[in-house]
């Protein structure tokens, strides 16, 4: 059977007190054609000396500290560059990949063909002791999901909705490679990798709980509703871009839907300006 390599960047910003589990978590997979890559974002904190000495123990870590803080999109590029895999794991250094995440993924691409470009799982979302909090999709007593998701042409269904849970994806290399990478303009990255692979790739659901997913204050997930988030004038960026991308009526309802969410979201939060620009980008739409 074919072993393709699975390149595992786990970035690190400030974490500390997580990153040497999630470093495990990508050792402990019961795949073995793997390489771990372990970007550190200029952390201030001990992170780097705790990376060093998870280095010395297993030399085969690829280790890149950063001279200066870029951000998850652009350190993740700095990441990119370096791996050899055929397929990629974003890993935050505040997770944890479930001992079977890698070979369910493989395994997942395996059976969907040259079509497939993503495949995502169910979550446990954990504390930050570890304590079980929920899962993403709520499961019954075999661990399945309860609640139909959404698989093979997502394009519309993203764009709707969110329902994928991010830490949970691994995607093509090709693909990613194609796209020049993550878009290093933006604050935050799902958003936009899946708008722009689903376009053209087809999504893959393994109905198993693979990642655990650290739930802490001043989380990326918690950050988007502040007040005059940084991260709502992305999204609105990725909302211009999906203006470009829908090819009939139905994605293009399910854009103005979007867009009066995003209005809603962005007056609550006090970013009239943001507000607006989604106000004209409606109008287009009509």
């Amino acid at each position: 059977m074919h072993t393709p390599l699975v390149s595992i960047i786990c970035l690190c910003y400030n974490q500390q007190r997580f990153v040497k589990e999630a470093i495990l978590s990508a050792l402990e997979q019961t795949y073995e054609n793997i390489e771990l890559i372990v970007v550190d974002d200029a952390s201030v904190d001990n992170s780097h000396q705790i990376i060093n000495q998870m280095v010395e123990k297993h030399p085969k870590i690829k280790y890149f500290p950063l001279p200066e803080n870029l951000g998850h999109c652009a350190a993740f590029n700095e990441g990119l560059k370096k791996a050899g895999g055929e397929y990629i794991i974003d890993l935050a250094a505040d997770d944890i990949l479930c001992s079977e995440r890698v070979e369910e993924g493989v395994k997942a691409f395996q059976r969907g063909g040259d079509t497939c470009g993503v495949n995502f799982s169910n979550a446990e979302r954990v504390d930050k002791s570890g304590r079980h909090i929920s899962f993403h999709y709520p499961i019954d007593e075999l661990g399945h999901s309860v609640v139909p998701v959404p698989e093979g042409d997502v394009f519309e269904e993203v764009i709707r909705r969110y329902f994928i849970c991010s830490p949970t994806v691994m995607f093509r290399k090709d693909i990613i490679d194609a796209m020049g990478g993550y878009d290093a303009s933006l604050a935050y990255e799902d958003f936009d990798l899946w708008i722009r692979t689903s376009r053209d790739y087809k999504y893959i659901y393994t109905d198993k709980v693979l990642m655990k997913k650290r739930v802490v204050s001043g989380s990326a997930g918690q950050k988007q509703f502040k007040i005059r988030s940084t991260y709502l004038h992305s999204t609105f960026r990725v909302c211009e871009k999906i203006s470009k991308m829908i090819r009939n009526n139905s994605e293009k309802e399910a854009l103005k839907k979007r867009i009066k969410y995003e209005i809603t979201l962005s007056l609550r939060l006090i970013s009239f300006e943001v507000a607006l620009k989604y106000f004209r980008l409606l109008k287009s739409l009509k």
